[in-house]
Formats: C-alpha cells, sequence, structure tokens
C-alpha cells in the first residue's frame, strides 16, 4: 500500500490530467484561430471573472491599488507543444508538462519572473491564503 500512499501524497491527478495548457488554448483555438470571442472577453474570462469566482478581490483587472501580476503575449506567436510526462515528483512519481510560445514577459508584483518562456530566478510572490478583500 506504500505505492499508492505516495501516488495519492504527491497528487495523483498529475500523471494523467493536464489543465495547465487552458489558458493558451482557450485564446488561440476560440480566440485566434476560430474566433469565437473578442481577445477582451476572453481576458476577461481569464482573469477578473476567475479571480472574482476565487473570492480574490484584489486582482484580476488593472487598477489603482490592486495586484496586477501581467503575461505580455505575443498573440501571433501564441502556441503549445504537445505534453510530455516527466519523472520529478518524490518518489519517482511521474507528472504531465507542457511548454508554451508566444509568452514574451510575466511580471509578477512589478517583477519579470519569466522572459521568453525562461525563469529570470526572481521569485516575487507569495502563497494567497484564502479570499482577498477588494483594495
Amino acid at each position: 500500500m506504500a505505492d499508492l500512499a505516495d501516488f495519492v501524497a504527491q497528487g495523483a491527478h498529475v500523471g494523467f490530467i493536464l489543465d495547465a495548457g487552458y489558458p493558451t488554448w482557450l485564446m488561440t483555438y476560440w480566440g485566434r484561430d476560430r474566433k469565437r470571442w473578442p481577445v477582451p472577453e476572453i481576458i476577461r474570462r481569464l482573469t477578473s471573472d476567475t479571480a472574482k469566482a476565487a473570492g480574490l478581490g484584489d486582482r484580476g483587472v488593472i487598477a489603482p491599488g490592486k495586484k496586477a501580476d501581467l503575461n505580455v503575449i505575443d498573440w501571433d506567436r501564441l502556441a503549445f507543444d504537445r505534453p510530455y510526462v516527466t519523472f520529478d515528483l518524490p518518489s519517482g512519481g511521474r507528472r504531465l508538462l507542457q511548454k508554451a510560445g508566444g509568452y514574451e514577459a510575466t511580471v509578477v508584483s512589478g517583477t519579470i519572473t519569466y522572459r521568453h518562456g525562461q525563469a529570470t530566478g526572481k521569485l516575487p510572490g507569495r502563497v494567497v491564503k484564502g479570499q482577498q478583500a477588494a483594495a
């Protein structure tokens, strides 16, 4: 039973579910390629709607007093690679990963944390514990 306990402890779903690519898929498939929704609508759904649903009233929009983490996106180059398996979890557990392109920079708390898909080594963020009141 130790194997099952290890599997559950490391997050059983990460070996066969990969939902981290959803924002990129939404923007490329439904936005850019199929033109189902305009860009502002997609961005609203991924930002302020998500923040509101999660009770994070201090983020989700660019406004004075709000936490403004940003992705700078090259819309024409936005894409993602095929998922791949890596075995980097405790006890050699597997997980699925997927790389994306077209993200020029990620800014967290005013600090660039990723540039052209490469980590800068700067980690200005912090763990969010529970709902956050609006600023």
